[in-house]
């Protein structure tokens, strides 16, 4: 038998394990394949580093070139690097140079406000040059197009195209660096966060076979022949706008898909890519995903199952109770699995938006410290000013071998009402740093996942990577690193109770306080919290475990 085909599945019966099989996506509409190989990912740790990644992705593309993207939201005059160019004029100027740029922004519901000339004016209207960028609300009710990604396929070039996926829109307040003093040009939302807000994120730059899937996601939505907008008070802006070109139900047929990139050679192509979405039921269907698709969610109550020692997480919300329970099983599977969790301090959102949060995130730690007890670490982040760090990232890191960069929260919007994407990642190349295998379980721990998840917490620690102050990588081990983050925000709290006195110590780390509300503000919060902020697009399933079975159409947040 061919040694290559045997080491081929053989990869593909360990890859198997973690990701999902065609059938366990529950959704034989979709024209993804199951996962690619061959493929380079690259991390790209918050808007400071991919944006200036994006401005050369695009600066690049000409003639004969295809651009396309999908955002939640962007502001068109948001700088992509210090003296520019912003990303409407970097579409803008790969459209004029022969690009063909394509676009879909979610069409908010309040999006007649656009029509007051004094107000900003929308991405889409700001895109020229033969750039055609739509509007789309094409949704389930009361739902969002939550998808941030973009993809670049050079003409001739396959080996140079480039897909950026994750939680990153090209929006005010995101372009800040590892320092987190906030982007110049802020978005304000609370006094808690200063005047320039620091803002915590993540993206994936991906090249290889996989940049195709990210196209064929764009493409399926782009080909759904349903109107943009459902709502009929939308079209009057339009017409006084006279944007119907722009903004038509009919979108223009795409040119014929291209062959998938190569697989990028040597040990740079290490990585196995699979792309995990959230499309509800919705009328009419989704053509690509009529029934839906709960991959997302399925997806992580597989990878989880077979969590035994350390599983990381950053994220923007922490809502659900019936999400974070896929958590609280794997914590109770595995008596000495650790979970840690970065969460913002407080909500983005103050005012009478805030008890609804805070109370989807206090029944959430309910729900993970019954299960898990002290082994469940939970911090919020600030940076050196002493301001908290708003943490908009959303990751998952299951015992440095299987990672997920996400689009969607933590909640049962997220994993069952919105449109997501997120990337997961299954390195083939092995990290050999003790521990070699930190689950026992003959995976090994593989080389991306364990990098990102070391980039991230020698960020909030204020390592450069060279150890501890003995020199020591202790932040390699599970049980060690989980000391080393409570170390550094035991000491960081200490600084602050004793009256900030003496030099701070290092690393941006906090002890998180599980909200506490009165039960007046609960009784009245929760409706809004279930109902408004954090619903759910079916009752089919009650526990997102259920998501992870073979053909459940059904969503896994459950009711």
């Amino acid at each position: 038998m061919d040694p290559r085909r045997t080491a081929t599945a053989d990869h593909d019966r360990a890859t198997g394990r973690w990701f999902l099989t065609t059938g366990e996506r529950g959704n034989d509409a979709t024209r993804l394949t199951a996962w690619s190989r061959g493929n380079r990912v690259r991390p790209l740790v918050d808007g400071a580093t991919y944006f200036p990644a994006l401005s050369a992705a695009l600066a690049a593309a000409g003639d004969g070139d295809l651009v396309l993207f999908a955002d939640w939201q962007g502001d068109p005059d948001q700088r992509l690097t210090e003296h520019g160019p912003t990303i409407a004029q970097a579409l803008t100027a790969a459209a004029e140079r022969g690009a063909l740029v394509k676009g879909l922004v979610w069409r908010s519901p309040r999006e007649w406000q656009r029509l007051s000339p004094t107000r900003r004016r929308h991405l889409a209207q700001r895109v020229r040059g033969g750039a055609h960028v739509v509007l789309d609300q094409r949704v389930r009710n009361s739902g969002s197009h939550h998808q941030k990604f973009v993809v670049v396929r050079y003409a001739g070039r396959p080996d140079d195209d480039v897909a950026f996926v994750g939680s990153l829109d090209p929006a005010h307040g995101r372009r800040d660096d590892a320092a987190h003093a906030g982007d110049p040009q802020p978005l304000t939302f609370g006094k808690a966060y200063g005047a320039h807000p620091s803002w915590h994120d993540i993206h994936t730059e991906v090249r290889g076979p996989a940049v195709a899937d990210v196209e064929t996601v764009f493409r399926e939505r782009w080909e759904d022949r349903a109107p943009l907008s459902l709502l009929p008070w939308q079209a009057f802006p339009d017409l006084v706008r006279r944007a119907g070109r722009r903004l038509r139900h009919r979108p223009a047929p795409l040119p014929p898909q291209r062959p998938a990139p190569p697989p990028v050679p040597g040990e740079d192509g290490s990585c196995a890519v699979q792309l995990l979405r959230t499309y509800p039921p919705r009328r009419p269907r989704y053509p690509f995903a009529p029934d839906g698709e709960f991959s997302i969610a399925a997806a992580h109550a597989k990878a989880l199952r077979r969590a035994r020692r350390l599983v990381y997480v950053e994220e923007q919300f922490l809502w659900s109770r019936q999400v974070v329970q896929v958590f609280a099983d794997a914590l109770s599977a595995a008596p000495q699995l650790q979970l840690v969790v970065l969460v913002p301090r407080e909500p983005k959102r103050g005012g009478i938006a805030a008890p609804p949060l805070l109370l989807g995130q206090a029944d959430a730690l309910r729900v993970l410290r019954e299960a898990g007890g002290d082994r469940v670490h939970v911090f919020d982040v600030e940076n050196h000013r002493g301001e908290p760090v708003y943490v908009h990232s959303k990751v998952t890191v299951v015992d440095d071998v299987w990672a997920c960069v996400r689009s969607d929260n933590l909640n049962r919007r997220s994993w069952t009402h919105d449109s997501e994407l997120s990337v997961a990642v299954l390195d083939e190349a092995r990290d050999r740093r003790a521990p070699a295998d930190p689950a026992g379980l003959g995976d090994g721990a593989r080389r991306f996942a364990r990098d990102l998840r070391l980039q991230l917490v020698r960020e909030h620690l204020d390592r450069d990577g060279t150890g501890d102050e003995h020199g020591r990588d202790d932040l390699v081990d599970p049980d060690s690193a989980v000391a080393a983050l409570h170390g550094s925000a035991a000491a960081l709290d200490a600084w602050h109770a004793g009256g900030r006195r003496g030099a701070r110590p290092p690393g941006r780390l906090r002890s998180h306080h599980d909200p506490v509300l009165p039960r007046w503000q609960r009784f009245l919060a929760e409706p809004v919290y279930r109902l408004v902020l954090d619903p759910a697009a079916t009752r089919r399933h009650r526990s997102p475990a259920g998501a992870g079975r073979p053909r459940a159409h059904g969503p896994a947040g459950g009711g």
